[in-house]
């Protein structure tokens, strides 16, 4: 059983904590792997600074104008891929991007793509369920699609937190990052700026 569509086309904000304890799951050459999620971040395309899509619909950003329940994935700091769940209604770009979680089925496999820290950061995620150029665009909402969400998770109220989102560098003052408490796959805040940017492009930190 897939989410239905219509629960996606909320607000990121909407859409974002409800993904806490979610199922990822990627089947790549007849193999599957799954991942609760237990770390996203909310973008909100032409309201928000620090969205793909705040300065409007590009060839690299379309699948984030809709419909609801598409994967979006892009590359970045030319060596990483990042993975988003497009929400909203059709034609707004609104999307959460996939920061960390727990691998569930598949470990084994995803240990191997992915040795260090597992799904722990976004590139890690990706690298981890194994999505890339070919996964952008790929319908969520799908039981038949290559990357499905299995599920929704129902987090305990007082575990979920929300904070500043990581390693941007506008619209830093936002507390549209929501993550599990307690959960290790996390992420480690560390205050976003063009400094702490260019200093990632460097050392290839994802």
């Amino acid at each position: 059983m897939t989410v239905d569509r219509e629960v996606l086309a909320k607000t990121s904000l909407d859409v974002a904590p409800l993904l806490l304890g979610a199922v990822l799951v990627s089947t790549v050459d007849g193999v599957e792997v799954a991942v609760r999620l237990t770390e996203v971040e909310a973008y909100n395309g032409p309201d928000d600074p620090a969205s793909h899509a705040y300065r409007g619909e590009t060839s690299r950003n379309a699948v984030m104008f809709g419909p609801a329940g598409f994967l979006y994935c892009y590359f970045t700091y030319g060596m990483h891929w990042c993975a988003n769940v497009v929400c909203g209604p059709d034609g707004v770009a609104t999307a959460v991007l996939l920061r960390a979680g727990e691998v569930v089925r598949g470990l084994d496999v995803a240990m191997s793509r992915s040795p260090r820290d597992l799904a722990r950061g976004p590139a890690r995620l990706a690298q981890s369920l194994a999505l890339d150029r070919a996964a952008n665009g790929l319908d969520l909402c799908d039981p038949e699609s290559a990357v499905r969400l299995e599920s929704l998770g129902a987090p305990v109220p007082d575990r979920v937190r929300t904070g500043p989102r990581v390693g941007i560098a506008v619209a830093v003052e936002r507390p549209w990052r929501f993550w599990l408490d307690g959960e290790p796959s996390v992420s480690v805040f560390r205050p976003g700026g063009r400094k702490r940017m260019a200093t990632r492009r460097q050392t290839g930190t994802p």
